[in-house]
């Protein structure tokens, strides 16, 4: 279990708790210690639901990237069924931080893209932590043309800290893929549904996030910058990030107030990482439920609805 800094006291009865388990399979007096120990678990778990009840923007930030909250790929393996890949943009290449392909929800056929951060050293590196290049979100466009020309639903699953700023991927045109990604996303005339399983970080995400329906889990975030980028630019100074975390509304209880999200998914007592089958499956309900919701719905009427959406969005006063 890896423990955040805020779980530092939880992670210290926990760890007694485990101790006193370890001494009642060497001891004879097993009863008693089991005892203490069940005494201890009891006090973990009001812990656990005292300090998730009252999560601040930056300890929502923390828990979102959380190594072992699941991630695209374990989604995938859970929910979707004949999975089969597409990879390369049909330009430069295959971009791993980006996949996606031809599957089956609920027996149904779909195409599904997400990114994927990977979940150790050795695949982090491989996926490139989530932050798509062109070729990505060139992949993604790809994807979308392939479920508008068999009008198939497309379902996208956002985790990435935003899109990657290297020199590479500024000369092959990060920015112009990653507006004709949102373009395509408002284009296609197919159910389009977004769930933002981790953080949804700058342009990165809307580029995906540009759907018909849009669900965040509750402990997941959105916003138009990282905390850390957002103080280093508003104040020079990083450390400032827990102040720019309040200041860019970028929970999902705070968005679903301004209405940028439709949807807010609760997870298990103590984040998705605790019991990711818990959190997966919650997620793959709601996905159903969006896309019960906009079943029959004509293509035309899709693009308009999808289109006025995303308009709307900032012209009513709203007092936050």
């Amino acid at each position: 279990m890896v423990y955040l800094d805020f779980e530092k006291p939880l992670a210290d009865i926990e760890g007694k708790a485990e101790e006193l388990r370890i001494l009642a399979r060497k001891s004879d007096n097993t009863v008693d210690v089991e005892k203490e120990a069940a005494a201890l678990d009891r006090k973990s778990a009001d812990l656990l639901r005292d300090l998730y009840k009252t999560l601040d923007p930056w300890r929502k930030t923390q828990v979102a990237r959380h190594p072992d909250r699941p991630h695209c790929r374990d989604y995938i393996d859970a929910l979707f069924s004949e999975y089969t890949p597409l990879a390369g943009d049909r330009a430069f290449g295959d971009d791993h931080a980006v996949m996606g392909g031809l599957a089956r929800f609920n027996d149904a056929p779909c195409v599904v893209i997400g990114h994927e951060k990977g979940n150790d050293t050795r695949t982090r590196i491989h996926h490139n932590f989530g932050m798509a290049r062109p070729e990505g979100y060139r992949k993604a466009i790809r994807l979308m043309d392939l479920a508008r020309r068999f009008r198939l639903p497309v379902i996208t699953l956002v985790d990435t800290p935003g899109a990657y700023p290297g020199k590479g991927a500024e000369e092959r045109g990060q920015s112009e893929a990653i507006a004709r990604c949102t373009q395509k996303c408002l284009e296609i005339g197919v159910p389009l549904v977004s769930v933002i399983i981790g953080e949804g970080g700058s342009g990165g995400a809307v580029a995906f996030a540009t759907a018909d329906r849009i669900a965040m889990l509750e402990h997941s975030i959105y916003s138009v910058i990282s905390p850390e980028g957002c103080a280093s630019i508003l104040w020079k100074d990083a450390d400032r990030m827990r102040e720019a975390a309040e200041a860019l509304r970028l929970t999902a209880q705070d968005l679903k107030k301004l209405g940028v999200i439709d949807r807010i998914i609760a997870e298990p007592v103590g984040g998705a990482q605790r019991d990711p089958a818990a959190a997966i499956a919650a997620v793959g309900e709601e996905i159903a439920a969006m896309l019960a919701d906009l079943k029959g719905r004509k293509p035309a009427d899709l693009i308009q609805d999808r289109r006025q959406k995303f308009l709307a969005m900032g012209s009513k006063s709203l007092v936050v």
